[in-house]
């Protein structure tokens, strides 16, 4: 079957490489992918967020099942425009996708279902949400409503630092029309697990647990970024809390959202605080976590494209997924500066060397190819991700293939997992 793999960062080159090891996938496009998908994929230029083309050429090519990665085409609806034409899509509708396109009727939604979540407040007009901060001491979390590439999140330890974020989000218009409302909710104390997890019609199936890495430094200080390191399974998640996360959250809010009109079919995905007083939800997501995306598609043992297709076929009750028991972690290395100002066009070395270690595999994201080399195109540039037989074998053997790698003023975290590693010392 031919398949198209919608978007080109990381978490794209990690579904078009298991993707490919299909046996059923005898063709793999991606639109508009990168130099790390080109070498299991042909790459198109159309961007991903131009609906029009990728759908004109999903027709001319016949494509068969089409795997949207970004947020934002599902956002603007391109699963209902591929679905009105008549194409198989992976994803979920327009509507559906405001649970992470509008983090007010998402957290609205979380509010009349009864999902465990932070106490919090939506505004649309600047001065309401100042005077909402000015009465309120305790550690605030301002967030923009709209899609941000996970940026739009700031975690505010102090009164003037709420303020300045709502001036960030609203009247600097950081975030675009992303920011045209606020949410602002409690700080919540805890440690943080991805939760990702397949929805159907009548079944929801959760994945191995992840964990992301958001601030920009070790120990989690400085800004929040897209994701700087992600590893699967996550320890802070047990069969206990697994199964809460299952029976308290994605239940009654894939319920809440069909009853609000809205039905959900594809990857949710649930970023939860594990708190004292059991998990609660941070935000959901409408497609695979990026870098959590990394580690996953590792350990998956099954077929990929069996996977998809059991969602649109409303039949993931009749599967079973198969899982690497070894733990994966994936580190991005990053540009200089990110996820403030960073430069482009510097050449990266030692791709070839990394990517040749045992269990390493070397997944692109901010990358461009010319004259034969590769060069730095993003600002979360590579993520190198590798498996081993317990977290510390897995974090030992990324990092060196990091070593192993080269272009000017890369940056990353040293810290990815540490948590994993106390909790199972």
């Amino acid at each position: 079957m031919k398949i198209l793999v919608i978007g080109g960062g990381g978490r794209e080159h990690a579904l078009a490489w298991k993707l490919a090891q299909s046996p059923r996938c005898t063709k793999l496009y991606a639109a508009p992918g990168n130099p790390g998908i080109a070498q299991v994929a042909q790459c198109v230029p159309i961007g991903s967020d131009d609906i029009d083309g990728l759908l004109k050429f999903a027709k001319a090519e016949k494509i068969d099942l089409t795997v949207v990665g970004p947020e934002r085409p599902l956002i603007a609806g391109i699963v209902d425009r591929f679905e009105a034409a008549g194409l198989r899509i992976f994803g979920p509708g327009k509507e559906a996708a405001q649970v992470e396109g509008s983090k007010a009727w998402s957290k609205a939604v979380m509010s009349h279902s009864a999902v465990p979540t932070a106490e919090f407040r939506a505004f649309t007009r600047m001065a309401e949400a100042l005077h909402y901060i000015d009465n309120h001491e305790e550690p605030l979390v301002v967030k923009a409503s709209g899609e941000a590439a996970g940026k739009g999140v700031f975690v505010c330890k102090t009164q003037d630092e709420a303020r300045r974020a709502v001036e960030i989000i609203m009247k600097e218009k950081a975030f675009g029309p992303s920011g045209d409302a606020v949410v602002i909710e409690e700080r919540l104390t805890g440690e943080e697990a991805s939760i990702l997890a397949l929805v159907d019609d009548a079944n929801i199936y959760m994945l191995e647990s992840s964990q992301d890495h958001k601030a920009a430094f070790d120990n989690d200080q400085g800004p929040n970024t897209g994701g700087m390191g992600a590893y699967s399974p996550a320890p802070v998640v047990t069969d206990a809390i697994q199964a809460q996360i299952d029976r308290e959250i994605l239940v009654p809010m894939v319920h809440g959202m069909k009853t609000e009109g809205a039905p959900y079919r594809g990857l949710l995905y649930a970023g939860v605080m594990v708190t004292a007083g059991g998990p609660k939800t941070l935000e959901f997501n409408a497609r695979f976590g990026d870098p959590e995306c990394q580690p996953i598609m590792m350990r998956l043992k099954s077929d990929l494209v069996e996977v998809l297709e059991a969602v649109l076929d409303n039949r993931l009750d009749q599967i079973t997924l198969e899982w690497d028991p070894r733990p994966a972690l994936c580190v991005v290395m990053a540009s200089g500066g990110y996820p403030d100002k960073y430069e482009k066009g510097k050449e990266i070395t030692g791709l070839a060397e990394a990517g040749a270690m045992k269990d390493v595999v070397v997944f692109h994201a901010g990358t461009k190819a010319e004259g034969g080399k590769i060069f730095t195109d993003g600002g979360r540039v590579l993520g190198v991700t590798a498996i081993g037989q317990d977290i510390t074998q897995a974090r030992d053997r990324a990092y060196e293939a990091i070593n192993a790698i080269h272009f000017h003023h890369a940056h990353w975290r040293t810290d990815i997992a540490a948590k994993a590693i106390r909790r199972l010392a």
